[in-house]
């Protein structure tokens, strides 16, 4: 059942987009086209109590999905954020879209301990050197909070690679093919990548949100390869020298298999891979109309103001 409807998105040109050229693509390419559920509550590093273990067993596997409103909660920054966020329960989060991938511990597969490879000095430095959030300074805020990219945790968006799923929004996505372009159209927050088909990546200087993606089959896979994110789009703490290698693969009329690897000279001691099920679904894909400047920012600022009087009144 959705829970979160704000208004409905026609996809009916991208549809239509899509069919106006089915007949000029290459018989031998899989057709990738569709609306796609890569949701998994399987989380991307093994939690440490299964620090040595691949697999859940059945009960602690049902435990983790239990949980994984107070999980989600417990990571919000402060006390204020978790007063907001108090929707944030097994009806607002729309666990039945989210299984886990099987009884995997990780969706990380490379390294074999499931886990992401040792941040290198130079990204904690970056890290610490980032503006300290405040709901004084919108623009100190994290991306997903000002509206700009639509992931929470991950730092960007659920259409950018790696496209590592979120805790809390289902990641829904619907995939348009022709013979020179793949769009990725993700509904939360109605990003969309383009992905050029058999070109080259654009001038170094050129950045954007999403980067830039380019792709070619290796005979029933889809390889996208992207580059050029922009500094502050930092998808897992990444650098602007973040890059991604997809495969998108057809297991079944019913299944995509999602593969990914990436690398940052400037972030990660070494690569890491990634791995899970994306499942097609028969579903509408909604407009979420999140947008830097609307009126939840006024709010929270008033609202934050607004505490700040209570806490000095109620010290006199």
């Amino acid at each position: 059942m959705r829970t979160r409807v704000i208004g409905a998105l026609s996809v009916a040109a991208l549809l239509a987009g899509g069919r106006a050229v089915l007949a000029q693509r290459p018989a031998s390419r899989p057709d990738l086209q569709g609306t796609w559920n890569g949701s998994t509550l399987t989380p991307l590093q093994r939690p440490q109590p299964f620090r040595d273990r691949r697999a859940f067993t059945p009960e602690e596997a049902a435990e983790y999905v239990r949980a994984a409103p107070d999980r989600v909660r417990s990571r919000l920054p402060t006390s204020v954020d978790r007063q907001m966020q108090v929707d944030v329960d097994d009806t607002f989060v729309e666990v039945e879209r989210m299984p886990l991938d099987g009884l995997r511990t990780s969706l990380i597969v490379d390294p074999t301990n499931g886990m992401l490879p040792p941040l290198l000095p130079a990204a904690h430095e970056r890290i610490a050197s980032r503006p300290k959030r405040s709901f004084d300074d919108p623009e100190a805020l994290g991306l997903a909070e000002r509206c700009l990219l639509g992931n929470f945790g991950a730092g960007g968006s659920l259409a950018s690679p790696p496209m590592v799923p979120s805790e809390v929004i289902p990641s829904l996505f619907r995939i348009v093919q022709t013979d020179r372009h793949m769009l990725i159209f993700s509904e939360w927050v109605h990003d969309a990548r383009i992905v050029r088909l058999n070109s080259s990546h654009l001038a170094p200087a050129i950045r954007s949100w999403l980067g830039d993606s380019i792709g070619h089959f290796e005979g029933r896979t889809l390889v996208v390869d992207t580059t050029n994110f922009r500094r502050d789009t930092h998808n897992l703490d990444s650098g602007e020298r973040l890059h991604v290698v997809e495969r998108f693969s057809r297991v079944d009329a019913k299944t995509l298999r999602y593969r990914v690897t990436v690398e940052d000279p400037d972030t990660w001691a070494t690569p890491w891979t990634a791995e899970w099920p994306f499942r097609a679904i028969d579903a509408p894909l909604f407009s979420v109309e999140c947008h830097e400047g609307n009126y939840a920012i006024e709010n929270f600022l008033r609202g934050a103001r607004a505490d700040e009087r209570r806490a000095q009144a109620s010290r006199r």
